[in-house]
Formats: C-alpha cells, structure tokens, sequence
C-alpha cells in the first residue's frame, strides 16, 4: 500500500496555523471557538464572569503557567502563594480602599473582622517582604505569583475570557534599591518580548500610561515625576516606539502598558512594567544598606502575559484556534490507516506520552483516513500509520498547513518533534 505521505526533506513547514489566511484566522471571536474547541464554557449557575475551563482548556492553561514559572525561575524569581482574601485593614493602608473599592467586592464579616476578595496581589507581596529583614546583598529580591484575584466589574462589560470576575494572574513584585530600578524595568519588559515571540504574538503598541485629571491618584506630585522620568528611560534604553497616555495610569503609579489588539483592531492591556514608591512607604518597607543604615526599597511590579484568562483569549484568536504546536492541547494526531495499523498507532502514542508529548489516537472507528485528517485540522501534526510504516517502524506526518512528509523512522521523528516543543518553537524545521 502507498503511503498517504508525500516528498518533502523534513520538519520544514509552519505548524503554526491551518490553510488559509492568516488575517482571517485573527478575526475569529474566541467566546465562539473556545467553546466549539472545548476549551472553557459558562454557566448562569456559576455566574457571569466566572467561566470554567474543560480539559483541554485546562491544559493549554497548565502548559502557559508552567512555561511562565520556568521563564520566572531562570531570570531569577522566586515564586510564593498568597491567599485571595485579606483583611480590609490590609487594602486601606495599600491604598487600594480609598482609591479602588468601587472595583472591589463588598467585606465579608468574618469573626468581628472584615475580609474581602482581593483585587491585587501587591499589597500581599509587601506583607511577605517586610515577614524578614533584608540587606541591600539580596536585592533585588524577585517575588512571582501566578495567583487569583477578583474584580467587581459590571455585568455589561464582561465578555468571555477578556473581562472576567476571577482573573489568575501572572504577577511578580520586584524589590529593589533606586539604582536598580531602570535595568529590572528593562529586564521585565525583555521577558515580555520573549513571551510574546513564543506565544506567536507581537503588541499593537507600548504605553506609556500617566495620570489625568479628575482620577483617583495618590496625591504625590514628586514621586509621580520621579517614576514618570524613570519609565521613560527604561521605554528609551529598550528603543521600543512608544505614546504617552493620560488618564491610564495606576493609582499609585505611571505604568508601561504593552497593548494588543484582535482582529477588528480592539486594543487591550495583556503586559505591564510599573514602578511604585507609594507601596514601600505604606507598608515602611526598609533593607539595611551597606552603611549598616535603614533604607527604602522601590517596588516594581510586572506580569509577562497580564491574566492567563485574558492572553488565552488571544491567542485564540490570533492564532484561530491553531495554538502553537507547545502549547496546543493535542499537539499530534495519530491516524491508523485501518484497523490492522491500530496498535501500531497506539504504542507510537505511548511513546509520545512518555516523552510528554499530548498525543491522540483516532482510529477507523471515527470513519474515513480523510474524515479524521479533516478533523484534526487544528492539531499541530498528524502521524499517518498506514501498512508500510508499520512493518518498517515509520510514520509519515501531515503538517497542520497541508504539507505531507515521506515515512520516516519513529524515533527519528520523535526527536525531532520533541525538540522543537521544548523550544517552544512556533514552527517545526528540520
């Protein structure tokens, strides 16, 4: 029997998006193909803006976080849990009560106490800094949480993964002396840069985000020109183009907002980089310098991809559902030709499992070779297992794009295909 496969000199082509153009892949509206794809859903029980991710949307999530924790770790984070609630007491001193409450749910009464969900994790972060002394040896000091929080946002402005009440968010708080502050900026907003060029996706445009008038601002004209200046030179030394945008800011800070946009040119904030003087005199953070005296840390905060609901979302859209071939939930497709191919094709499955690879059979029994290649349009590769490739231990991969290899051995393959997943590749070459 000839194999479905056909001449081609290796791991050449994009498995980065299916047939088509690739502008109309970015219009796809991912409230719509998240739920065709099973990747997360709604329910009126559970509430509106508080959707619920299935299995496969679950590992698309467990595959992003990890990848952002590994990232965290090898720049030199270190990574705490924190709990979601706090004590009201907590938010007045950060600020967040007289400055944020209207976006906050109400206080819980809790053993003569009031607790509410929070709305951020910085204020949680200063607690742990300030838990130790520290000298200006161990700055800066690198705190990363992916951790939930939660926002009363209005019901008319919630909309699948994008506005959402439990957001999970990708956070880090970087504690450092003043003259550290512009090379950690710049360091974070580089990590953003290599986030993105792994996820396949690239920003609209950098922000830099200032207060305007009539906001709820920390009243502080000194430390919002001293932060100002210094997250203009981080956005100069990084050589990014960049517009300055009143009215955007924190309100303990200005911020570098990196700002994408989806297919009808809508933008949202999915990256910042913010540097915040206000936090360490609220919670009198301090680290014993090298004069043995009592100094002030800055506070940096930072966050690679924003929320994971938000850049799922995205991604889902820029790349139609078409998820780069690490992150995609079934990342190979494993297609016997019939029924004698079977347990060939589910012991190459194995092999993909043990090698953590997310791989999936579909045999004769969900119908025809072209039904089930039609099916798996989305999956990354699909390994076509017909009578030849078994008898000599082979496999020929059809490339989500179209492009057909010839039969090649499997551990050959493997390699190659586990190689480029480790990469973080968005295509697979040779």
């Amino acid at each position: 029997m000839r194999s479905p496969g056909a001449s081609a000199p290796g791991l050449r082509s994009s498995c980065g998006h299916p047939p088509g153009d690739r502008e109309e892949t970015a219009m796809h509206d991912h409230r719509k193909l998240g739920r065709e794809l099973g990747l997360f859903d709604t329910d009126p029980l559970i509430g509106a803006g508080l959707p619920y991710w299935l299995p496969d949307g679950a590992v698309v999530r467990h595959t992003l976080e990890e990848y952002i924790r590994t990232t965290e770790r090898r720049a030199g984070y270190r990574h705490v849990y924190s709990p979601v609630l706090g004590k009201r007491e907590l938010y007045e001193i950060s600020g967040h009560w007289s400055h944020y409450s209207d976006d906050m749910f109400p206080p819980m009464e809790l053993g003569g106490e009031q607790v509410v969900l929070r709305p951020s994790l910085c204020p949680h972060h200063a607690v742990v800094y300030r838990s130790r002394s520290h000298s200006y040896r161990e700055l800066p000091l690198r705190l990363a949480e992916l951790g939930g929080m939660y926002r009363s946002e209005l019901s008319g402005v919630l909309g699948g993964l994008t506005r959402v009440r439990s957001i999970q968010l990708n956070d880090a708080h970087i504690f450092c002396t003043p003259d550290q502050v512009t090379e950690e900026a710049r360091a974070a907003l580089e990590l953003i840069g290599d986030a993105y060029r792994a996820l396949g996706i690239s920003a609209a445009r950098y922000r830099l985000s200032l207060p305007g008038p009539g906001g709820k601002y920390v009243d502080d004209p000194g430390m919002w020109r001293k932060s100002t200046a210094l997250l203009t030179e981080v956005l100069e030394r990084s050589g990014v183009p960049y517009e300055a945008a009143e009215g955007e800011a924190a309100f303990y800070g200005p911020k570098i907002d990196v700002q994408v946009a989806d297919g009808a040119g809508r933008e949202s904030t999915l990256s910042t980089v913010q540097i915040d003087f206000h936090q360490p005199v609220r919670f009198d953070l301090r680290y014993i310098g090298a004069d043995g005296a009592k100094h002030r840390p800055v506070m940096v905060h930072r966050s690679i991809i924003g929320s994971v609901e938000r850049a799922v979302a995205h991604l889902i859209e820029v790349h139609g559902g078409a998820l780069p071939a690490w992150l995609a939930p079934v990342q190979l497709a494993v297609l016997p030709v019939s029924g004698a191919e079977l347990p060939d094709a589910e012991a190459f499955a194995r092999q993909c499992a043990d090698l953590g690879l997310r791989a999936e059979t579909a045999g004769p029994e969900r119908g025809t070779l072209g039904a089930r290649i039609r099916e798996a349009r989305l999956v990354p590769c699909q390994a076509v297992i017909g009578a030849r490739e078994a008898a000599e231990g082979q496999v020929a991969l059809r490339l989500r794009d179209g492009t057909r290899l010839e039969p090649r051995p499997v551990d050959r393959v493997l390699a190659e295909i586990t190689e480029r997943v480790a990469a973080h590749s968005i295509e697979f070459r040779a």
